[in-house]
């Protein structure tokens, strides 16, 4: 992995070290590379993504952001944007959403904020005490910690990882009138 994941200070925000893999993370008009800056408008729709499987293995995938509501104050660390579970191989769409995507939706005047991709190889699968959120809904989203929730289904360290950087666009009121 790149030195970008601790210069960029992900590693020790959000990880205690950089995944061993980095996984690909592909939107329409980006490609995600380890802290490169996409726009709002560009990763609005969920990306296509793809690690390295183990045979019938299961997988978390998590899309994070520590600079809620901002990198100076990050007083909602982290704001989730993602969740899905009980993934089978790359299939993301066959496995158990607990959180509907949402895209970067950094507040203006806000600066940089960093949004975090982690992959989890599961031990098996797990059943999830979380309430299900939808791509409409901002509550329950805030002050959560990816680090505490794979410690509470032995998910482990991720096995692969990668991460952009956004900042308000024009896209950005819209994403916040549909989280109401």
């Amino acid at each position: 992995m790149s030195k970008a994941w601790s210069s960029k200070q992900v590693v020790p925000d959000v990880v205690d070290d950089a995944p061993p893999e980095k996984l690909t993370v592909k939107y329409p008009e980006v490609t995600v590379n380890e802290g490169n800056i996409a726009k709002p408008k560009q990763v609005k729709s969920p990306p296509e993504v793809s690690w390295t499987v183990e045979g019938d293995a299961l997988y978390t995938i998590c899309m994070t952001d520590p600079d809620a509501p901002s990198r100076k104050k990050p007083s909602a660390r982290e704001w989730h944007h993602w969740l899905v579970v009980n993934i089978p191989g790359n299939s993301v769409d066959k496995g158990d959403t607990l959180s509907e995507y949402v895209g970067a939706g950094p507040p203006q005047g806000t600066g940089l904020h960093r949004y975090v991709i982690l992959v989890y190889k599961q031990p098996g699968k797990i059943n999830p005490s979380e309430k299900k959120i939808t791509n409409r809904q901002g509550q329950g989203r805030g002050k959560f910690c990816i680090r505490k929730f794979a410690e509470k289904y032995n998910l482990g360290q991720p096995i692969a990882g990668n991460f952009f950087e956004a900042e308000f666009d024009d896209y950005v009121p819209k994403l916040h009138q549909q989280l109401g």
